[in-house]
């Protein structure tokens, strides 16, 4: 059911503007991300009629798409921050427990194409489903699912040990 009454656009616009402002904070320069989420939600006023029911995989689609227009040629790394909180053991007596392998993992994140980072940081981040994250991507959900296994692959075998192989797929995998 497309957008048809500004009340509608409203509710849209309030059920997903946090969400696509983490999306493009993730992703853009900061002095950008205000004018990116601006723009996402003008074409979604623009374009109402064509935004499916579920808005927010069409939200982070646009938002893709503007950052890339915007940014072609740029690689987004330095804009994805690699969230590893979660591979410190509980159980850690020292502080310091865990720093080389989160900052094995931090390298082996940047050293990944920018291609792989965003398909991990779909699954990951943003929790989407395979069908949500490639309608973002513009592809199949069995194409997006060939895409995320090949990225976990290449992150493992950025990492190189079998712990921290380990480490990696834990990251990636829900």
């Amino acid at each position: 059911m497309p957008i048809a009454t500004e009340a509608q656009f409203t509710e849209v616009y309030r059920a997903h503007y946090e969400d696509v402002l983490r999306f493009v904070r993730r992703r853009a320069h900061p002095m950008n991300v205000d004018d990116v989420v601006g723009e996402t939600f003008l074409a979604a006023w623009r374009r109402r009629r064509e935004v499916p029911e579920d808005a927010r995989p069409w939200l982070f689609g646009t938002a893709r798409n503007l950052m890339l227009n915007a940014n072609r040629g740029m690689r987004r790394q330095s804009a994805l921050v690699v969230h590893i909180g979660r591979t410190a053991t509980a159980d850690a007596h020292d502080p310091t427990d865990g720093v080389d392998s989160r900052l094995e993992l931090v390298e082996a994140w940047q050293a990944l194409a920018a291609a792989d980072q965003e398909v991990l940081a779909l699954h990951v981040w943003e929790d989407l489903t395979a069908k949500e994250a490639a309608r973002v991507l513009g592809c199949t959900r069995a194409s997006y699912s060939m895409r995320l296994t090949r990225a976990k692959r290449r992150l493992a075998g950025q990492l190189g040990n079998a712990g921290a192989e380990s480490a990696a797929l834990s990251l990636t995998t829900r």
